[in-house]
């Protein structure tokens, strides 16, 4: 199967397929994931030492890291990523503090006051991602925002190397952000430890993280019914909208970078013309072969696909079809263009902001949601770790003159204690 199939032209009725994610045995990974979530719920600390010895293939006594191998990972982070991690920390945290909602405080009618206050959810457990590549920027993705918004607890799950440690920069990154412990445990297992608790693991009020496709089925399964999930966050994917004014060559990287996330990755082009997909495709070629994870790459892109369409309003149309995790915008007038996406959640505009920095330092959060969910979710940010309250004050006057409605309104319900706490009330005399 050639990589990246030229879809020209198709009709309106052939979008539902050109927009499909890879589902491959969804069933079967329904099925391993639910056993997987009942042994823990069941099992605890025993259950999660039979699950990484089976899938694994290691023994684990204890899950918790140990704080002065924490401490001692920031020996062998060099001083560059140190300073990257800095940057990309100060960018993120800026842009998710200007998040902060302020308390809201309205008085609808004379004697009558309301107000919202936003609080912090109390325990939260991140997800971090750890296999083939390690993704210590998402720890800075979840752990500033919950710092930001003023968790009292953040605890954070990622799978051991083969050796049973955990990669320094996520170890770096974890102190880095302010996280109370961190546990090397992954997968779906990870997820319902997170969930149910275990002697060792504490349970949490919701979770958060991208994953597998092993991962997502396991939050959303136990996010039904047992604990607070983030976003449908799965495999990633990108979609780039091109005019023939773009460049091929960045096109193509803005590609390659999405598909060297995993086999089940997806990276979508749509552009103006064939020539434009010709050429992206051959400079795809080119740049694949000074890549490492070029057989990674080589299978996201089978599942891939460039379509081709002639009106700006087609592939506008297209993207907001498609819902892409991140949508890339190499457009003339490309503000214009954004104005009218529909559904994304995070979006580049302009030739100069490739996905990679969102990924990692701009300040946007990368923990988005994926397919085409972001139809209806955003993307990670400072409100994802707050709860809002509402509070209301009558005076005896405001109940007074708020009293006619909500009588009217209970008894129409034929909710008649309803209405006579409001009753028993006005009959008070004043005092």
């Amino acid at each position: 199967m050639e990589i990246l199939n030229i879809y020209p032209n198709p009709e309106r009725s052939e979008w539902a397929a050109l927009t499909e994610r890879c589902t491959r045995q969804e069933e079967e990974i329904t099925r391993q994931v639910a056993s997987i979530l009942d042994e823990v719920r069941t099992g605890g600390d025993r259950a999660l030492r039979e699950i990484t010895r089976r899938i694994e293939g290691r023994d684990c006594e204890t899950f918790e890291v140990p704080a002065d191998i924490r401490r001692a990972a920031a020996e062998l982070v060099p001083a560059a990523l140190k300073e990257a991690l800095a940057t990309a920390k100060a960018n993120i945290e800026a842009f998710h503090r200007a998040q902060l909602p302020p308390e809201v405080s309205v008085e609808p009618m004379p004697g009558v006051r309301c107000v919202q206050r936003a609080l912090p959810i109390r325990r939260v457990g991140l997800y971090i991602p750890g296999g083939k590549a390690p993704l210590f920027s998402t720890v800075l993705m979840l752990a500033v925002p919950a710092r930001v918004a003023g968790c009292p607890e953040v605890v954070l799950c990622t799978p051991a190397r083969p050796d049973g440690t955990v990669a320094p920069e996520i170890l770096y990154a974890a102190d880095l952000c302010g996280v109370d412990r961190v546990y090397t445990v992954g997968g779906a297992q990870a997820v319902a430890a997170l969930a149910y608790g275990t002697e060792s693991i504490p349970r949490v009020d919701k979770i958060f993280g991208p994953g597998n496709r092993y991962v997502t089925k396991a939050k959303q399964l136990v996010g039904a019914n047992d604990v607070a999930v983030d976003l449908p966050a799965g495999p990633s994917e990108v979609l780039v909208l091109a005019d023939d004014e773009a460049s091929p060559a960045f096109a193509a990287a803005d590609l390659l970078s999405q598909a060297e996330h995993g086999g089940d990755s997806q990276a979508v082009l749509v552009c103006a013309s064939e020539r434009f997909a010709l050429d992206t495709r051959r400079a795809v070629e080119e740049q694949l072969q000074q890549l490492r994870r070029g057989d990674t790459i080589r299978e996201a892109l089978r599942q891939s696909r460039i379509v081709v369409l002639d009106s700006r309003e087609k592939m506008i149309g297209f993207a907001n079809a498609y819902a892409p995790e991140h949508l890339i915008i190499s457009m003339r007038d490309a503000w214009k263009a954004a104005a009218q996406i529909t559904a994304a959640g995070s979006v580049f505009i302009g030739p100069w902001s490739p996905e990679s920095a969102g990924d990692y330092a701009s300040g946007t959060n990368h923990t988005l949601p994926t397919g085409g969910w972001a139809r209806v979710y955003s993307g990670v940010n400072t409100d994802s770790f707050l709860r809002k309250i509402t509070y209301q004050e009558l005076t005896r006057d405001g109940l007074s003159a708020l009293s006619p409605a909500i009588v009217a309104m209970a008894e129409a319900e034929g909710l008649g204690a309803h209405a006579a706490a409001v009753r028993v009330r006005l009959k008070k005399q004043r005092s």
